[in-house]
């Protein structure tokens, strides 16, 4: 466990595995907030911790273990980001905004992290039972389920599954795209 809202320790958590583990060739951004709100009446606090949390911690993490993956010969780096990002959330605007910044964040450093056997992507899920989605009445997550094509919210394992292949020698030319999976919700 490590709370990556405290940046200045990111370096010594990546020395830490690095130590332990030995060199480090994948890495899943994946931890989020999702606070919702609309933001007019957003606290600054709030947008604080939604922009260190969702932009900078990935940011920087990333930035330390990439250097591993550039003196290893190779690597993964996989951006979790939302459907919200490209499709907008009533009462979510700094949220999307949050996941909308790791979608440039991923192609431009496809392009940085390509010529060193380094592939950079990321997946957009769609509306999953998930701690962000706990508040929702069972109406809510049924009216949303019923706007996607295949009727029905995306179970966290899919969105496992993308990522297992994104990070398999399978996905070796796949990068600086986005992998949406959604259950059709964006069709």
């Amino acid at each position: 466990p490590f709370d990556l809202s405290q940046l200045d320790l990111i370096a010594d958590l990546v020395r830490d595995l690095k130590a332990a583990h030995g060199p480090l060739y994948g890495l899943i951004n994946n931890a989020a907030l999702g606070t919702d709100g609309l933001l007019s009446n957003m606290h600054n606090s709030d947008i604080e911790r939604l922009v260190r949390l969702n932009i900078q911690s990935p940011v920087i993490l990333t930035k330390y273990v990439s250097r591993g993956m550039m003196l290893g010969g190779g690597g993964r780096i996989i951006n979790i980001s939302s459907i919200v990002a490209d499709n907008g959330a009533s009462g979510l605007s700094v949220y999307a905004a949050t996941k909308a910044s790791l979608l440039g964040f991923t192609r431009s450093l496809a392009r940085e992290m390509g010529k060193l056997n380094v592939t950079v992507n990321a997946v957009a899920p769609g509306f999953m039972q998930t701690e962000l989605t706990q508040g929702m009445t069972d109406a809510q997550r049924d009216k949303i389920a019923g706007r996607s094509a295949l009727r029905r919210l995306v179970d966290v394992d899919d969105v496992a599954h993308a990522v297992s292949y994104l990070m398999s020698d399978g996905a070796r030319n796949v990068t600086g795209t986005v992998l949406t999976v959604d259950a059709g919700n964006t069709a």
